[in-house]
């Protein structure tokens, strides 16, 4: 790659990725230095397309970083005015009384909202601070300086056809070369991996941990509306011992956002987390809230779990990781664009620093001690054994004894220790011949649908006569390996019906991988037991278009 001619664009600030922590490093750059020049990479079709959350905003972030948010028109519209906690049965529904709850799963105060939306608000604002914003250019390549430091990326590389050949529209790419590159990609980004790998970031740090979480966004009768209500369960369909849970956000216009979540530590490879998804939605407490309505939009995406555990070292020489991309997610509060926000502008504090004392290409050490005392910390301090002990314990036991830690972390300060998560994701698989296989029903296609009707929703796209963005190290893996041993998983965990095994009468086995389906969300990085997928970007504007999610 390194003989390709390309032109470059230099700029103070480059930051890949305009998600909650991008736009508001952006933001906060322009805020305190306006002459300081950032521009901002998403691969997304626009500000918004590839964003994809539950979504329940605390504001604090947004409070420090733009105080009069509300009267700019922010779309932060319903305020939380009920929270619900349920542990299912088949059934049944128990729920969990409040008082019970530690103050930080409290609710009121925070917004229901579409993610996106905010983020296209953000895109607003920091755009009439100055900042350049490039949406479908895809950051595909890290650029290095000679002695080692990050200098930029190569984004826009576009026209490169099946077979490798260069198409009549064939754009190489440009290198947008920064004197700090701030990278915000979110969960499991391509380039945060090779960065983090390079650097070492993760040496001392347990293993990341990570959910799928799968979503609908439903328009539903007037009847059946509670705006400003929030439901969260556990339970079933999951059972006891696979992590797990569902969220259900009433949203203004009779919008309800509907959620599961299934933590990618299970060992079970016949669970199959998109049908489970699917049966959720039968229970008897979720079911009358849809009846009648309509499904609008479908998305999944890969979540990080592991906490103040897992966060790597947040700098490398030439800039920093932000917001997901490093994972700062409030597993139990099912939140993390806060903290993604405020890593963003801190990381962004300490890059104007850092040029004001006219400094290229070093560590910005400033940022992680501001991590270290900033309420980032304490807000995933305070939960960090919830996740290893779900995890460790199953759902009784485990959630149980969360509680009790997050209660004397939150009155007394300290808690039960700090549990260590074990084994990677990719890593807990048993054999397929070894665990229950699990009988799941067919969707009615009113309340539940098949995996490719649902991707449909999703307005996922992607130029056919490109390479697969979805590489394999070595294509003989997932027949002569995954399969015998472990059914191929793939063919369930992905969430968009990407990996199929083909079976022909007289013929071996055949993996056929489908690009065109991938909605982004990154399971098969994680969850390949044999660590076999490597997830790539693709051409910039590909992959979902998702509205109002």
């Amino acid at each position: 790659m390194s003989d390709i001619q390309r032109e470059a664009m230099e700029y103070d600030v480059v930051i890949v990725g305009a998600g909650p922590a991008g736009l508001a490093a952006a933001i906060r750059v322009k805020q305190l230095s306006p002459d300081t020049s950032v521009c901002v990479l998403e691969k997304g079709s626009e500000v918004g397309a590839h964003i994809l959350s539950g979504a329940v905003v605390d504001p604090i972030a947004l409070n420090e970083l733009i105080p009069d948010w509300k009267e700019k028109g922010a779309p932060l519209n319903t305020e939380v005015i009920e929270d619900r906690f349920y542990v299912l049965g088949p059934q049944g529904a128990l729920r969990m009384p409040n008082a019970l709850m530690p103050p930080l799963m409290n609710n009121h105060g925070n917004y229901a909202v579409s993610l996106g939306n905010l983020c296209r608000w953000l895109a607003q604002q920091a755009e009439g601070l100055g900042v350049e914003i490039y949406p479908g250019f895809a950051a595909s390549e890290v650029l290095y300086r000679e002695d080692g430091s990050v200098r930029g990326v190569v984004a826009g590389v576009a026209g490169i056809a099946k077979d490798g050949s260069h198409k009549p529209d064939y754009q190489p790419g440009m290198e947008l070369v920064g004197k700090y590159v701030l990278i915000a990609e979110g969960v499991r980004g391509s380039l945060a991996k090779e960065i983090i790998t390079r650097f070492n970031l993760s040496e001392g740090r347990e293993p990341q941990k990570f959910g799928l979480g799968m979503k609908e966004l439903w328009e539903v009768k007037p009847e059946n509306h509670k705006r400003g209500q929030v439901t969260h369960t556990m339970g079933w369909p999951l059972g006891l011992k696979t992590g797990g849970g569902s969220f259900m956000y009433h949203l203004e216009d009779n919008l309800v956002s509907v959620g599961f979540v299934v933590h990618l530590n299970y060992d079970n490879p016949h669970l199959f987390p998109y049908m489970e998804f699917q049966r959720f939605k039968h229970h008897p407490l979720i079911a009358p809230v849809l009846e009648g309505g309509r499904r609008i939009a479908y998305g999944a995406r890969a979540i990080t779990e592991g906490g103040f555990q897992s966060v790597p070292k947040l700098i490398f020489p030439g800039g920093a990781l932000i917001g997901c991309s490093a994972g700062f997610v409030n597993v139990p509060r099912i939140k993390g664009s806060h903290n993604a926000m405020k890593t963003g502008m801190m990381a962004a504090e300490a890059t104007v620093a850092a040029l004001a004392e006219g400094r290229v290409g070093d560590e910005l050490t400033a940022y992680p001690a501001a991590y270290e005392n900033s309420w980032v910390y304490q807000d995933l301090k305070k939960v960090r054994n919830v996740k290893p002990m779900w995890s460790k314990l199953g759902l009784l036991g485990g959630v149980a004894l969360g509680a009790v830690d997050m209660w004397m972390n939150t009155l007394f300060g300290f808690g039960l220790g700090t549990w260590k998560h074990g084994k990677p994701d990719y890593a807990t698989l048993k054999p397929a011949a070894e665990m229950p296989k699990i009988d799941y029903p067919k969707p009615d296609g009113i309340i539940s649908f098949d995996r490719l009707t649902n991707v449909a929703f999703s307005s996922t796209n992607h130029e056919e006569d490109e390479p697969a963005h979805l590489q394999l190290r070595d294509p003989a893996v997932p027949i002569a390996t995954n399969l015998p041993i472990y059914d191929e998983p793939a063919q369930r965990y992905c969430p968009a019906g990407v990996y199929e095994v083909v079976r022909e009468e007289g013929k071996t086995p055949r993996f056929q991988i489908n690009h065109q389906n991938c909605v982004h969300c990154k399971t098969c990085d994680i969850k390949d037991p044999a660590q076999n997928i490597n997830w790539t970007v693709p051409q910039g504007g590909e992959g979902p278009n998702y509205p109002n999610m």
